[in-house]
């Protein structure tokens, strides 16, 4: 990371695989942040996929030139510990994500996994685009929740799409992955 970035967005998930959309997210975070980094965590705290492997999904991202980082774990929380302690230390942090993300995130259970919500974005922000609606925090949560300007239309847009559309043989996939990455996609999907 740069010094000069005193503001980082993460956009944390699985990028199985990276679609056009998680590019657009990324830009659209620049206009807030100083720098942008994609973070696949090795541990998801709410469910398991199949597909790439974690090598090949951090090759794909390097590939369309993103900055990509590596988790232990998944939850926000931990990610935001992990980062500062290894990569940036005096960075804000703002996570990146979908106004359904974020309900979810807020609305989460973390029992002993984490400290309570409003304790955890006193450490991070979330900037929240918004997809399938708008989404409102709870007035307490306001000063941890940021709105991120984000073109609409990409509420289609999903890798579980992606990988439906290629496992039943619909070449329509192809629109919702950069190209750069297709010839990949298709290689690692197709199996």
């Amino acid at each position: 990371m740069p010094e000069s970035a005193r503001t980082v967005g993460i956009l944390a998930g699985a990028f199985n695989p990276p679609t056009l959309a998680h590019q657009a997210l990324l830009a659209a975070a620049l206009t807030t942040v100083d720098q942008v980094v994609c973070i696949l965590p090795k541990e998801y705290p709410h469910k398991s996929f199949s597909g790439a492997t974690l090598d090949e999904r951090v090759a794909m991202l390097a590939e369309l030139g993103n900055t990509v980082a590596i988790a232990e774990q998944g939850l926000f929380i931990d990610i935001a510990r992990e980062f500062r302690r290894d990569i940036a230390p005096s960075a804000e942090l703002y996570f990146i994500c979908g106004s359904d993300a974020a309900e979810r995130i807020v609305s989460w259970e973390y029992g002993e996994a984490a400290p309570p919500i409003g304790e955890q974005l006193l450490e991070y922000k979330l900037l929240v685009a918004h997809r399938g609606g708008g989404y409102r925090a709870p007035r307490h949560l306001d000063s941890g929740v940021c709105s991120l300007d984000f073109e609409t239309g990409w509420d289609a847009v999903s890798s579980t799409c992606v990988r439906d559309w290629i496992a039943h043989g619909d070449a329509r996939w192809r629109s919702l992955i950069p190209e750069a990455i297709a010839g990949e996609v298709a290689r690692i999907y197709a199996k």
